[in-house]
């Protein structure tokens, strides 16, 4: 048996009986779990929360939605105006999460979830559409397989399953350790690709504080597990950032490790991100001051600021710093007449003089927009 077919195995079996060993320890907002079934609860396996990132009117991707548990917490929290998307490719799992979707349904007063069958590091393909194709077109030989790969581009591309740019916040809570290290890449794509500009990742997932040995890899039971597919932790996040991810954090990092194996440290994190704007550079003379406490910070597009200084920058980085998530890191002046604007990046270092900026709306001060 190989490392997939285990990770099939083992989820099915958690659908059907509690398999303890598969989750650590999580606190969960117990509010959000009073209107849950008491099966969802038991069967639901992971080692996060990433259902506290929800805001309201926010359309959620879970991955690897399991038996819904964070899905039907989510749908508390994206109010009427949103709605929560659960994806997996476990039968078993996906017959428990929508055996209780009528019910959650009527508690919820609307119907804010659904779960479809996919592949998380193919976003794109749905699976409920490919079995019904095999259905009515079996594959016999190798002219059928080529004949089946490519309805799978076609669809893809004329039906997604999820559409680029439609989702604001994608979360998964313990599920990327079980793809395959040579689909990891792809699967940020494809997270990458279903956000919009400005969306958000919040994923809980097991890293490990050193690489893992190939022989560990290919257990499957430690596989299946969310043990030996796990990311490196520094790993973890460049991968984001090799993505096109910015303002990637570790915002929680357990103290201890879950599991030692060999030595190797597993543990628990909750990584979060945004996907940044794609618009073009235009500068139209603003300029944003970061506030410290350090001496200078650089972003993931190579932009240094330096505590205190005017630093130069485009539009689009300006509302990025000043209204994204380091809006409480810096403060924003927009020029004091809106020049003409011109297709530019500023270089390391440039800072922007005063006499440019002064009398500019000035953003970021206690919390309010102001001419200072």
């Amino acid at each position: 048996m190989n490392v997939q077919e285990s990770v099939l195995d083992r989820y099915s079996a958690g659908a059907k009986s509690v398999q303890a060993t598969l989750c650590c320890p999580i606190n969960y907002d117990s509010r959000l779990l009073e209107i849950l079934p008491q099966e969802i609860v038991d069967k639901d396996y992971g080692c996060g929360d990433p259902s506290r990132y929800v805001r309201e009117g926010d359309v959620v991707l879970d991955l690897g939605s399991g038996a819904g548990k964070i899905c039907y917490m989510a749908a508390q929290l994206v109010g009427e105006s949103g709605h929560v998307i659960g994806i997996d490719m476990n039968d078993d799992m996906l017959a428990l999460a929508r055996k209780y979707q009528a019910d959650m349904a009527a508690k919820l007063g609307g119907n804010r979830v659904r779960f479809v069958k996919g592949y998380i590091q193919d976003l794109a393909l749905s699976v409920d559409a490919l079995d019904h194709y095999l259905k009515d077109h079996p594959v016999r030989n190798s002219h059928d397989m080529a004949r089946v790969e490519s309805w799978k581009q076609r669809q893809r591309h004329e039906e997604p399953l999820i559409k680029s740019d439609s989702v604001d916040l994608v979360i998964s809570n313990c599920v990327l350790n079980l793809v395959g290290d040579h689909e990891k890449e792809q699967l940020l794509r494809e997270i990458f690709r279903v956000l919009k500009p400005g969306g958000r990742v919040a994923i809980s997932d097991i890293v490990s504080d050193e690489p893992v040995p190939q022989h560990l890899k290919d257990d499957p039971e430690l596989w299946s597990g969310c043990i030996s597919g796990a990311f490196h932790e520094s790993g973890f996040a460049q991968a984001f950032r090799d993505a096109g991810f910015q303002c990637i954090s570790y915002d929680k990092w357990d103290e201890k490790p879950w599991q030692v194996v060999e030595g190797i440290e597993f543990r628990s994190v909750t990584l979060t991100a945004v996907k940044g704007d794609p618009a073009e550079c235009l500068d139209y003379g603003h300029a944003v001051i970061y506030r410290g406490p350090f001496v200078s910070v650089t972003d993931d597009e190579g932009h240094v600021f330096y505590r205190g200084e005017r630093m130069a920058v485009c539009e689009r980085t300006f509302r990025f710093v000043t209204e994204g998530p380091l809006k409480n890191d810096f403060i924003g002046i927009a020029p004091s007449k809106r020049g003409e604007p011109r297709p530019w990046c500023a270089p390391e270092g440039t800072r922007r003089p005063a006499s440019e900026t002064k009398g500019g709306l000035v953003s970021g001060v206690c919390g309010s927009t102001s001419c200072c």
